[in-house]
């Protein structure tokens, strides 16, 4: 029974996982496949000099005509964050206080298995369900080399291992609010309320000088906010990200061993 549970909880969500993947693999070779008819568009880089703040409400900073430029406003800085979380902050917020309202988690509460090893195996099974999505993209993306559209192997690395991370995060802060508030609606509307907030925290900073200072305190910027397309994932960041993750996860199962099981 050492992953029993993990294992199910994956298997319940298969169709949504390979659902999401293939979509995200679809869209991501069309945009791929964009490129050598945008490259040479000298006005999609003009859009961004002139409406800066609007270009950057959707992820779209510096030049569009760039490989790291084009992945990042098609892909890295929005999309693939949106699809990861929609995967994960569901999941995190009906994985406890979700079935605990529906009466299943009480039935699970009652194996021979300490709560914190149940909450853990959520936490690994949530981990697990933003991978695919991850790795589909990374692999289109590498598919550009027939489109010339290439970026380092960090870059794609780094912001491949961001994204996931940051579904991480927010999943596991969802598990938390879950376990803590035993709503699995509470737990899906603050998160994301908060994950919202983060992403136009990071989205903005660049051009609103005001928000520059609080990038520091959004985790889109520590996953793929900062260059991290064209540059790699700095192990500072990557560190930021996984304490977020690791105190989240920490705060859930201390929260689960009280809550009260209906």
């Amino acid at each position: 029974m050492s992953a029993d549970i993990a294992r199910l909880d994956l298997a319940l969500r298969r169709r949504s996982m390979y659902g999401y993947a293939i979509g995200m693999a679809v869209y991501a070779f069309v945009i791929v496949a964009l490129y050598p008819s945008f490259k040479n568009d000298s006005s999609l880089d003009k859009l961004t000099e002139d409406s800066s703040t609007v270009a950057a409400l959707f992820g779209a900073s510096g030049s569009l005509t760039t490989p790291p430029g084009w992945l990042n406003a098609n892909l890295y800085a929005n999309f693939v964050p949106l699809v990861v979380l929609l995967l994960t902050i569901g999941y995190g917020a009906s994985s406890l206080a979700g079935q605990d309202e529906d009466g299943t988690l009480a039935l699970i509460a009652t194996l021979p298995v300490p709560r914190r090893r149940i909450a853990l195996q959520k936490a690994a099974a949530m981990a697990l369900q933003a991978v695919p999505v991850s790795l589909v993209t990374a692999l289109c993306v590498l598919a550009g080399h027939q489109f010339d559209l290439t970026i380092g192997t960090a870059g794609l690395t780094g912001v491949t291992i961001g994204s996931l991370l940051l579904g991480i995060d927010f999943g596991a802060i969802a598990m938390l609010i879950g376990a803590v508030t035993g709503s699995r609606a509470t737990a899906l509307g603050v998160t994301s309320a908060l994950a919202a907030a983060a992403y136009l925290i990071s989205s903005l900073a660049p051009v609103v000088s005001w928000l520059h200072p609080a990038r520091y305190a959004s985790p889109f910027f520590y996953a793929v906010g900062d260059g991290q397309v064209s540059h790699g994932l700095p192990f500072g960041w990557a560190a930021a990200l996984i304490g977020v993750a690791a105190l989240a996860t920490g705060g859930c199962l201390l929260a689960f061993d009280r809550l009260d099981v209906r």
